[in-house]
């Protein structure tokens, strides 16, 4: 960790519709450690200007969401073994002496939000990921790491999901099924959304045959970005449906450790972005 001002940011595109700075900043009350967390609109054209100057203007660490974690990664003077193996990155450390250190926290945020918030038991569970972006990309090698049984990336351009099987270089549990063809491709036990469908207000076409009995459905997104994916896994009659929030709510607890060296417990945060009633 490097001695920098408590200041952070996300940026992405679009943002104003971001929970991070209220989520870091009930992290920063439950340490005690005073920040200031700032959501800035950053159009991929304009990424690195805006990032060079909120460093220039005294920023610390931040974090990047869609869609520029892929640009991100490359703006990184170094890399996290894990951002290194997945080729995107979505918390940025800043270096003594300038430069950033990308990391990328998804891939553990969703794996402890699954085993352990919602129990989800991920070893031999044979997965769906939909979607090859930059999602993708950050939670697909947690998953292996985690033991699951086999990946099926598909996408709406193959050309993608065969890219995406090839870097992580596994063809005995790393598979490709094309998107048009999923209807007699089999079944899978737990099926993610990596997509951005929800973000675009797209629909979702898929057979709902793809859902194995007692199909666990989790969308990376959250909230209303969220709906359409699991408005189709429920009438598809998934076990369980979650969207995204805790995932969300993990991968900052990862960042926070990053900067400042301890992770926050997010059971309150989470329970309070649920509009749950907190234990005093």
């Amino acid at each position: 960790m490097t001695d920098t001002p408590h200041r952070h940011a996300v940026f992405g595109h679009p943002i104003a519709h971001s929970l991070s700075p209220k989520i870091h900043a009930a992290f920063g009350m439950q340490t005690g450690i005073p920040l200031r967390y700032d959501a800035i609109d950053a159009p991929p054209e304009t990424f690195s200007d805006r990032l060079f100057a909120y460093r220039q203007s005294g920023g610390g660490g931040a974090n990047v969401t869609l869609p520029l974690k892929g640009q991100a990664y490359g703006l990184c003077v170094e890399h996290s073994p894990y951002a290194a193996r997945t080729g995107v990155v979505n918390t940025l450390e800043p270096l003594d002496g300038g430069g950033w250190r990308g990391h990328n926290t998804d891939g553990p945020g969703l794996v402890t939000d699954l085993a352990e918030r919602h129990h989800v038991d991920l070893r031999e569970r044979d997965v769906l990921l939909l979607g090859a972006g930059g999602a993708a990309q950050g939670v697909a090698y947690a998953l292996l790491d985690a033991g699951i049984h086999a990946l099926t990336i598909t996408n709406r351009h193959p050309e993608r999901a065969d890219a995406l099987a090839d870097r992580i270089g596994k063809p005995g549990r790393v598979h490709v099924r094309y998107w048009k063809d999923l209807a007699v491709s089999g079944s899978w036990d737990l099926v993610i959304n990596a997509t951005a469908a929800g973000v675009q207000g797209e629909g979702i076409d898929l057979p709902f045959a793809i859902l194995a009995p007692r199909a666990v459905c989790y969308d990376l997104s959250y909230g209303k970005n969220a709906t359409t994916f699991l408005a189709w896994a429920q009438a598809a009659g998934a076990a369980r449906c979650m969207d995204g929030l805790g995932m969300l709510v993990e991968q900052a607890a990862e960042a926070f450790a990053i900067w400042h060296g301890k992770r926050p417990d997010t059971v309150e945060i989470y329970d309070q972005l649920r509009g749950r009633p907190v234990a005093a």
